[in-house]
């Protein structure tokens, strides 16, 4: 069986499904405007001036997304990630989106696995009728009110062992298989399979690739933007500072 994963946030969607989360729960009140103002917009304003790292500033805001969520109640968040997806979940790559198409036609395996939290994962899945996915698991207590506690899917350790999950689970051939990320988080989805795709590679993941001529060699670098999709030799290309 020949498998496609996907990362979610910058690779299908066109921003963070998180973020988006966490805006509409500050719109709702159910957050206060004051955790994102003390400790998400600085981040936020160095990477919209492009001073600050992607990673580092989704790292903060997942942060405080966390802090600020402890204690609500699962119905609550339920509704609002229902809101969320159903408001975004067509806001995606051109590219992305028509590859997951493709490979559910050819009668692939297709799994997401973002580092978002599950309960917007799994609403985004059944979107696009994907197979399966694996998320960063937010764990609710007994009454059903979060607890605080995260288990990450945004790091490339875990994400290794999702695929090992899918693997054994779907019995699939990772030398035939696909991946398609955009950060270092992804970087060993990438190396696993047979057919590696960074989309719209972040500087430190186009760098990794640059310099590491195995992954040179086999990873196909793609670029969306406006109405057209580039693909890129790392060889041949310089980043400018």
């Amino acid at each position: 069986m020949i498998g496609a994963f996907f990362d979610i946030d910058g690779t299908l969607y066109r921003n963070s499904l998180l973020i988006e989360n966490f805006k509409k729960l500050i719109k709702y009140e159910i957050i206060d405007e004051m955790v994102w103002l003390d400790r998400v917009r600085k981040p936020f304003q160095e990477w919209a001036i492009r001073k600050g790292d992607y990673e580092n500033y989704l790292e903060d805001v997942a942060a405080a997304y966390k802090d600020a969520m402890i204690g609500l109640d699962f119905r609550t968040v339920e509704f609002l990630a229902e809101q969320t997806i159903e408001q975004n979940w067509e806001k995606t790559y051109v590219y992305t989106r028509d590859r997951i198409n493709e490979h559910l036609k050819s009668g692939h395996k297709v799994a997401f696995i973002s580092g978002s939290p599950d309960f917007l994962v799994a609403k985004m899945a059944d979107h696009y009728k994907v197979d399966d996915f694996m998320a960063s698991h937010y764990v609710f207590d007994l009454d059903d009110r979060f607890t605080g506690e995260v288990r990450p899917m945004w790091d490339a350790l875990n994400k290794r062992k999702a695929i090992h999950r899918f693997v054994e689970q779907y019995d699939i051939d990772l030398t035939q298989s696909y991946a398609y990320g955009d950060t270092l988080g992804d970087l060993t989805m990438l190396e696993m399979v047979g057919n590696p795709i960074a989309f719209n590679p972040n500087r430190n993941l186009f760098h990794k690739i640059q310099h590491d001529e195995e992954l040179r060699e086999r990873v196909h670098i793609v670029v969306e933007r406006k109405d057209m999709v580039y693909r890129i030799d790392p060889l041949n290309y310089k980043v400018e500072f």
